[in-house]
Parts: structure tokens; sequence; C-alpha cells
């Protein structure tokens, strides 16, 4: 019985002793888990476990800023923000957790023939994409890409399950190729934030851009927002709005003026420059060549010929040579010379007409643009010290601050050493100005000897705070006296309206025009070129004489075709238009009747009726579709145009006849192709000179137009 007891407590120690072995690894187990809960020196995978646990719950998503819009001085939108979105079609079933309402493309045959309605695309295009195997979602190409609010709204009202849309934001530019290097544009990086390249977006990126925010969750194993949990939110600050000096009415009369010239003439590069006299604003600036900010070419310039190109600017410089002269206060003008040419340093300098003009004075030397003249009224009144430091006092060596990024400074590398290297600058030749130098130097003339700073901005918005920074008038010391600036107006007078001046072809009856003509030879590889068109012509002027209110600066590189004054005519036009537009001159004749409308909606209007509006207010009206009532438009409600320019009207009609297309902008062909829905290729840069199907063919789905662009113009 003993034994037997033994036995049973002998029995019961093994249970015991496990029980203790298990109370062991239970106790070791809650010390191991205490550790790893408050340790902070614990890593997984190479970060703290915290951390690594935290990730695998929390998703923070960055909230993109909207960038600021910049306008033009009357309110017209020319850059800002647009969302577009992409189709897209969810094909896996496991989306589906309530049959009665699925969450993915179930009749794929039924979808496909509605969604090619709506999309205006081939069937069998989209039934493709929809049986593609294994697929989680698909997109539908060119066809499901880059659509608009509208579009999106249309879709949506078709119910169709398993159809979504990815929404996206990219910068644009209504008005396409439009002041584009005073705009510049702006790109989109792999994060959806958008940043400035070039112009305004590129120097202003910072102020345009906004503060991007963020929102912290918590997520569950699928991916989405777990309910009732907290969430942290930091709110986007957007970009501020910026408001430009230029007016567009005067942009479009430069940007005509500089289209018609190149066509002519073929430059190599043109621009033609508008400022306010008394307040320095740039009202517009017109290039050529010149890009559409939203079809970038592959081969476009960087550079703003406004203020980046540095040149030797020719005979424009006299001005300033002259006004140097005269503020000496021992200049004569009725002083004779005799003109043709002049010997200096062993170097033969001629006139641009080499015979001359036999005896003339001073003043008249100005007015034919001598440069005999120039270099005798240099030499007797001043020094290559003098000279330089005059330059400089008018701004030129210098930037003049505008706010545009790339500005040059140009350079007066000369000196006193060797007389014809300090002489040859007088009449603009051997040193090197930018375009936005001379038209801050012309407001010495406009302002009684004082110089007002160019600038672009007219006033930065705060969207988030409503603060506004206008830009003010910046005024320097007068530089010259009032009475050098009258006997320059005076020059400058009869340089454009005596009929005997070379200058004499940019005078408007009425107008008091005053200004120089400049044709400076162009260096390069070493020496001066020669031969017919290797010159660089330039205008500036101002009108009315005797309280200028505009300011003009045009120059051409390396015309063909030259004869003179070959710039003329367009300043002329342009000088005409902006007298009528700012009501100058209330009797002024008008050679060209320029007007602008703002658009309104013409959805579901009736096309002729539409048509016959537009084309009596001087309209370019571009009808695609052979139905009678419109079901889309280009441009957009509420934009500004100008007469001559085109408005794409989409009527309900299926035939689709192609227009001639000769001359139009490569923006303007795009616009076209996009409205038609039909695919197509461009080849090289500028103006349309040649399409690959005939004006007035039918276009199905499967027409591919072709067109070749050229920036010279080679226009039939």
């Amino acid at each position: 019985m003993k034994r037997d007891n033994d036995t049973v407590v002998k029995n019961w120690r093994q249970p015991k002793y496990v029980l203790l072995v298990f109370l062991f690894f239970i106790v070791l187990l809650m010390g191991v888990f205490t550790y790893l809960s408050l340790s902070d020196n614990l890593k997984v995978m190479g970060e703290p476990l915290k951390k690594f646990a935290n990730n695998r719950i929390t998703i923070k998503k960055e909230l993109i800023a909207k960038r600021g819009t910049i306008y033009d001085s009357e309110e017209n939108i020319l850059a800002n923000n647009v969302t577009s979105y992409t189709l897209i079609a969810y094909l896996d079933s496991s989306r589906t957790t309530d049959e009665k309402n699925p969450n993915h493309v179930v009749d794929k045959e039924g979808t496909a023939k509605t969604l090619a309605e709506a999309l205006n695309a081939p069937y069998e295009y989209i039934l493709s994409r929809l049986q593609k195997e294994g697929a989680y979602q698909v997109e539908f190409g060119s066809y499901g890409s880059k659509l608009t609010e509208l579009k999106k709204l249309a879709i949506e009202d078709l119910e169709l399950p398993g159809i979504d849309f990815i929404e996206s934001s990219k910068r644009f530019y209504p008005n396409g190729s439009f002041a584009s290097y005073i705009i510049g544009y702006a790109k989109i990086d792999d994060k959806g934030n958008i940043y400035g390249e070039l112009g305004l977006e590129s120097g202003y990126n910072e102020i345009l851009k906004g503060t991007n925010g963020s929102l912290t969750y918590q997520k569950d194993i699928s991916g989405y927002q777990i309910p009732d949990t907290p969430e942290i939110r930091e709110d986007a600050i957007d970009g501020n709005d910026i408001y430009l000096t230029i007016d567009s009415n005067i942009q479009r009369f430069l940007e005509t003026a500089v289209k018609e010239a190149s066509e002519k003439y073929k430059p190599e590069w043109m621009l033609f420059v508008v400022m306010d006299a008394k307040t320095g604003e740039i009202l517009g600036s017109a290039t050529n060549p010149s890009f559409d900010p939203n079809n970038l070419p592959a081969n476009m310039s960087y550079q703003n010929p406004l203020v980046s190109y540095e040149y030797e600017p020719g005979s424009v410089m006299k001005t300033y040579t002259y006004m140097c002269a005269i503020d000496t206060g021992n200049y004569d003008g009725n002083k004779t010379y005799r003109s043709g040419k002049i010997k200096v340093s062993d170097v033969i300098v001629n006139d641009w007409k080499p015979s001359g003009w036999g005896m003339v004075s001073y003043d008249r030397g100005y007015q034919y643009s001598s440069n005999v003249g120039t270099m005798y009224v240099a030499k007797e009144y001043l020094t290559a010290g003098k000279l330089k430091d005059c330059y400089r006092n008018y701004g030129f060596g210098s930037k003049t601050g505008i706010e545009l990024s790339g500005e040059a400074t140009g350079y007066l590398n000369f000196n006193g050493e060797i007389e014809v290297d300090w002489l040859s600058p007088s009449f603009g030749q051997g040193l090197a100005t930018t375009a936005i130098q001379q038209l801050q130097a012309l407001t010495i003339i406009a302002n009684d000897g004082v110089i007002v700073r160019p600038h672009i901005i007219k006033k930065i918005v705060n969207n988030n705070t409503g603060e506004v920074i206008e830009t003010k008038v910046e005024r320097s010391e007068p530089v010259v006296k009032k009475e050098t600036v009258a006997k320059m107006k005076e020059l400058m007078y009869g340089a454009i309206n005596n009929t005997w001046t070379p200058g004499h072809t940019y005078a408007i009856d009425g107008f008091n025009i005053i200004g120089k003509t400049g044709t400076a030879q162009i260096f390069e590889n070493g020496h001066y070129l020669t031969g017919n068109g290797n010159y660089l012509i330039s205008f500036s002027g101002m009108f009315p004489n005797d309280e200028p209110e505009i300011i003009l600066y045009a120059v051409m590189k390396k015309p063909s075709n030259y004869w003179g004054n070959v710039l003329s005519p367009y300043v002329k036009s342009v000088i005409r238009n902006i007298a009528k537009y700012k009501n100058i001159y209330t009797d002024a004749p008008v050679e060209t009747e320029v007007e602008s409308y703002h658009l309104s909606s013409y959805m579901n209007e009736d096309i002729d009726m539409v048509k016959q509006t537009l084309v009596k207010d001087g309209l370019k009206v571009i009808v695609i579709g052979d139905g009678k009532t419109i079901v889309n438009q280009y441009p957009q409600k509420g934009t500004n145009v100008m007469t001559g320019d085109k408005v794409f009207l989409v009527t309900n009609g299926n035939t689709k006849k192609l227009e001639k297309m000769i001359g139009w902008s490569k923006n303007e062909f795009i616009t076209y192709m996009q409205l038609l829905n039909v695919p197509y290729e461009i080849t090289g840069y500028g103006y349309i000179t040649e399409q690959s199907i005939k004006a007035g063919s039918i276009l199905d789905g499967s027409s591919l137009v072709k067109v070749t662009l050229s920036n010279k113009y080679n226009l039939d």
C-alpha cells in the first residue's frame, strides 16, 4: 500500500514538471513580447519594429497644391491648371461582392458597344481591351485619355458597371503660342507636381507652385481607409496668381505683324515689342520662331529674344551718342562735315550711301543716319570714357531687372587706346545690347530725361490670404537734361517725317511718330558678314511726339529679299491699330479693323445661325460634321478671341470633310484633329505647308492625316 502511494506521488510529479516548464515558457514569451513592445532598438528588414509595423498599416498621401493662374492685364487666362480624365474598366470579378451591384465589367459586348459610341471609337478595339486575359483593369489608349469633365459626366450617366476614371491635372495654355516666350511652359514630374522650365513659369515657379499638403490614415489589408480611425490632414496651400501687363489685344496686333513679316522675309528670328512709355509696362512681345507650350517642339530655343539675345544694334545707338553729346552743352547742330567716308586708325568707314550727301550739318547727319557724322560728333564732343559712361547711365551694359529669367547684360568692351575701337560703338558697332535695354533707354526720351524700369508683372495675388502685391513704377533720377530730350525729340521727329530721310517710310500723317532706324552688320566667325540680307534690321520709336504714350521696338535678323526698311509696313500697321484701340488719335485713319470678342456657349444651337453671327464678327468658322446642331466647340465659352481667329464648331453629323489647312499653326491643326477624332502625324515645326489628304475628302476612323510644317513659312 505504501509502495502504491509512492507510485502515485511519482506519477503526479511528472505533470508538475511539465506544468512548470510550460509556465516558464509562458513567462519567457511574455518577457519577449514586452521587450519587443518597448524596445526602440529592435529592427526588422533594416528599420525599427514600430516603424515597420506602422508602415504596414499607415498610408500618407500627398495632397498636390493647385498651381497659380497667369492672367493678362484684362484678367483673361493665359496659363492655368485643367483637370482631365482617363477612362478605365475593371475586369477582375473579385471586385464584386454583391452580384446585384457588380463592380466589374460583366457584359463585355454590351459595354463595348456603348463605349464605342460614347468615345467615337471602333467597337472591335474597345471589345479587345475588355477581353484582355488576366488583367485587373485596362485603359483605352487615346480614345479614353484626356477626357473633359463633360465627357466624363456623359459616360457616368450611362451607368456601366466596372467603369471608372483616373483624374489628372496638367498645365494648359488656352491661346497656344500666344506670348509663349513670356509665359514659358511647365511640365509634370512623376509625382504629379507641376514645375516651370521657361519664362515666367520658371522664374516665378516658387510663387506659382504653392505648398503640397498630406493626408495620413490607417489602411486595411486591401489598402482602403479603416472606418472610424483618426486621420491627420495637412491641407495644401495653393500657389499665387500672377497678373501680367500684357494686353492681349496689343499682343495679337504684334503676333499678326510678326507672322506676316516672317512669311514674306523669312528671317532667322524676329522680335516686336510694345511698352507703355510712362509706366514701363510691357504691353506685348511677339517672337518668331515661337512655340506652343501645349505641344513642345523638339528643336525650340530656350532663350527669350527679348532679354537673352545680345547683338550689335546698329544705327539705333546713334540716338544715345547724340544725346550724350548734346547733354554736354557744347553741341552745335549747325556745324557741318563732309559725308561719305572717314579714315580713322587707318580704317575707312563709309556711310550707308558711300558717296554721301556732300557737306551736311550734324543735325542732318543724324537724320540721314550717317556713320561718318556720328563719328565726327563723338570725336568733337566726347571721349571714349565719356561715351561709355553715358551708355552705362542709359542702362546699357547691365541688366534692367525685368521679371524674366535669362536676362543678358550685353557688353561695352571698348576703350580709348585705338580710336576706331571706341568710335565704332558710336554708331552701334563693336558693342552689344539687348532688346529690353533698347526699350528702357527710350523711356529717357519719353520721360524728360528719367529712366523708367520695364516690367511685365502687374500684380501677384495670394489666393489663401487675399494679399495683393502690386508692381510699382520705378523711376530714376534724371540722367539727361530736359533741354537735351527736347533736342533729341526734334532730331528723331525729323528722322521719320522729313521726306529725304531713310526713316520716312515709317511716317504716318497726323501721328507725329519719332524714332530711329537701324541696319547693323552681323559679326560671325571672326568677321562681319557681307551680302544681301546679312543684316540686323531694327526700328526704335514712340508716339505721339510731345507726350509719348507708346514705345515700340522691332528687330529682324537676316531677312531674305532684303530691300531697305522691310519692317515699316508692319510697324505702321501696329501703330494704327494701337492708336485706334487706345483711342490716342480719335480721327486717325486705321489700316485694319481688329476687334476683340468673348465667345458664348453655342452648345445645342443651330449651326447656320451661329456660323452666320461669327462670320459677321470677322471670325473664321471651321465646321466639323454635317449636322444641324452644335455639340462641341473650341475655344470654350468665355475665351477672348480676335478678328481673324478660328472657331471650331462640332455638329451632330457623322460625315466629316477635311479643310484646307495650308498656313495653319501646329496648335490649330492638333485642335482640329482632336475634334475630328482621327489619328495624325506632324513633321517639322512652324506652319503647315503640305497636307497628305486633299481638302474636301471624307474622313473616317481609319484616316491618317499627315502634315508638314516649316518655320520658314514656305506657303503656297
